[in-house]
This record gives C-alpha cells, structure tokens and sequence, in this order.
C-alpha cells in the first residue's frame, strides 16, 4: 500500500512539473555526478621512436583507442592532453585524475616489457604535478611534426652551448608548455596544432628532449609504477619541488 501511494504522489508531481519520473531520476544522477570532484593531476613523459616504426600516426591512434577505454572505464575523468609526435621521439602531456594517469603508466610499462615490436622506446617521466590550477589543454589531441618544426628553437641552442642540469633542462620544458597553454587559451585557433602551425617557435626543440632522454634522474615508467606501490610514501614528483621556480618564470 505505501508503494502504491508512493507511486502516486510520483505521478502527481510529475502532472505538476512536466517532468516524467525517468526525467527526474536522471536529472538527480546528473546532479550526482557534478557534485563528484576529480583531483586533476598532469603527467608529461617522453620516448624514442624505434627506428621500424614507418608510419608515426599509429601512435597518435593507439592513445586515441586508450583515451576511448579508458573514458569508459572511468566516466567522469576527463582526459586532456597533448601529443607530440618528433621525428625521433615524443613529448606527451596528459591532464586527468590519478587513476587515468597510472593507466597510462602501465600501458607504457606493458610497450617497455615487449621484446619485439613497440610502439615507443625508453619512455621517461619528466614531471607529475598533483593539482594543478587549470588544464593546460581543454581536449586531447595529437600532432606529428616536421623535422624543420621540430628544430626551430632558440632554447635549444643555449643548451647545446652549456652544460644544463636535468633540473634547468625541464623547467625549460615546463616553461615552454606553459607558454603554449597560455596561446591556446587566448588564441582563436581550433586547437594547439593550429597554433603550433602559425607559431613553431612554441614548440619544445627535439634537441632538449633528447637531452632528457639520456638523464638517469629521470624515472621510467617501471621504475615510478614500483615506487608508487611501496608502503611509505616517497616523493616520485621530480620537479614537484621545483614547480614554483620554472613556472613563475615563464
């Protein structure tokens, strides 16, 4: 009987508002869903291409079929970022929360565990930072650079000129991606490839990423995946500490 008059009083409600009880179910889920907060969270890591790989675009399509899992698998993380493909390496920045992010560790952990054919070599972490203020990109989206945009930059120079540490050589990264976030942001572009085609000179010099990519400090994501799964808590953010000097530079 209280079923029933439940029922009913649900039926009125729904005469008075013109909203089906479905409506009203989903609307409250909806509601749900936004009062759940995402700790953002932004890793950027870099890799070797092999030299077997012919086509460069099968990367960008292997994390467009991971960013698809993985929007299923986890409905309310949103996944942002950006892929550079160089015609030696690449340069990956994903926005999203932990649990995304440790997702695309392990898919780099599984490539670095294959024998023969893989997609990237030798995959580093650069930088995790836990909370940042704002995406540095609002979708997720790739690029495969030239080899005359992956060159051009001032910066690079610098560095061949003096002998850096890995410390100054990712602030400069930081700084750079901090620099075309703001363009993006500001620009009328359709996106940050848009933007890398009309200003090169935003585009982090494949020369500073081979730089990183010989830098023992740096943690592959193995070794950041292992140390993330230890008991105590240890601080596997290289840059973390750093974050303030880079980014109140740029």
């Amino acid at each position: 009987m209280e079923e029933m008059g439940r029922l009913k009083a649900d039926e009125k409600k729904e005469d008075k508002t013109g909203m089906s009880l479905f409506d009203q179910l989903m609307a409250q889920s909806k509601d749900a869903e936004e009062d759940v907060k995402i700790v953002l969270q932004r890793l950027i890591v870099i890799a070797r291409l092999p030299h077997h790989l012919a086509d460069k675009t099968e990367i960008g399509a292997h994390y467009e079929r991971l960013n698809f899992q993985l929007s299923k698998q986890y409905i309310l993380d949103h996944m942002t970022g950006l892929l550079l493909i160089y015609p030696s390496c690449v340069l990956h920045v994903i926005e999203s929360s932990r649990e995304v992010l440790l997702s695309v560790l392990k898919d780099l952990k599984e490539m670095q565990q294959q024998q023969e054919w893989t997609l990237l070599e030798d995959p580093k972490v650069v930088f995790m930072e836990h909370r940042p203020e704002s995406r540095l990109f609002q979708q997720w989206s790739y690029k495969v650079l030239s080899a005359d945009q992956a060159l051009t930059d001032a910066e690079a120079k610098r560095l061949d000129e003096e002998e850096e540490s890995t410390e100054t050589v990712v602030c400069t990264v930081l700084s750079a991606l901090q620099k075309l976030g703001e363009h993006v942001e500001t620009s009328k572009k359709a996106g940050p490839e848009s933007v890398l085609d009309e200003t090169p000179e935003l585009i982090v010099s494949q020369k500073v990423l081979d730089k990183l990519l010989t830098r023992d400090e740096l943690l592959t994501p193995k070794q950041y995946l292992q140390m993330y799964d230890l008991p105590l808590h240890i601080n596997m953010d290289f840059g973390q500490a750093i974050r303030s000097s880079c980014l109140t530079t740029v």
